[in-house]
């Protein structure tokens, strides 16, 4: 082997080494919670929030200029909660007591039509009130679960980004709790406090299961109104 074949050998291994090490550490941002310089990521947002242009989150790579009138390139908490909802990449689990917020109904139909696996628990009596989105998210195909109880609410509000990001608090999912009422909302990886929702959906979702109770049920309303 002539020593020009030796360093262009040698050339092509390191080129591959540095490849693998970036492929590698890519991998491991992708499968692990993000980590800052305080650990996991924990975020704090408070409400109300001023009303902003928020089409660019919704279309990255929109390459024309939104024309709406109003204000744009304005970081919010809204702003801030969409970043985190859109940025799922595997699944959406939504636990939420009222659910009316067009922007917010618009993140999860688009999280759906991209494929990813969208599950929603909501409270049974707040489902069918003016302006909810659930029965939009139900005609889009999405899994819904209500409460079955007619005695108890679900009162959550928490929603689950990949089986690894909470975001929970005060806020309902409603345009008066977003632009008008004192809210709150945290975001966090952490992991200690992120299992113990995940267990609870899970605990829900199937206690709320109608396929567990249509026995109960006389045949010709054994499946009316249902969705799983």
């Amino acid at each position: 082997m002539s020593l020009g074949q030796l360093l262009k050998m040698l050339g092509l291994g390191a080129v591959a080494l540095t490849l693998g090490v970036e492929w590698v550490n890519w991998l491991a941002r992708r499968l692990r919670p993000w980590r800052g310089p305080q650990g996991p990521l924990k975020e704090v947002l408070f409400f109300p929030s001023p009303i902003t242009c928020t089409e660019h989150l919704y279309s990255p790579d929109r390459t024309s200029p939104c024309l709406c009138p109003l204000p744009h390139g304005i970081d919010t908490s809204f702003s801030r909660l969409l970043e985190h909802l859109l940025s799922a990449c595997v699944s959406l689990e939504l636990c939420v007591f009222s659910f009316s917020h067009l922007e917010l109904s618009r993140a999860v139909l688009l999280l759906h039509g991209r494929g990813l696996a969208v599950r929603v628990l909501t409270d049974r009596d707040y489902m069918s009130i003016t302006g909810s989105q659930i029965g939009a998210l139900r005609r889009a195909g999405i899994c819904v679960r209500h409460e079955l109880s007619k005695v108890v609410h679900m009162h959550h509000k928490f929603a689950l980004v990949d089986g690894r990001k909470l975001i929970t608090g005060s806020l309902n999912w409603t345009a008066t709790a977003v632009q008008s009422n004192k809210e709150n909302v945290i975001v966090t990886e952490e992991p200690e406090l992120v299992q113990p929702y995940r267990d609870e959906f899970s605990r829900l979702w199937e206690a709320n299961d109608p396929a567990n109770h249509n026995h109960h049920l006389p045949s010709s309303t054994a499946t009316k109104g249902w969705h799983q």
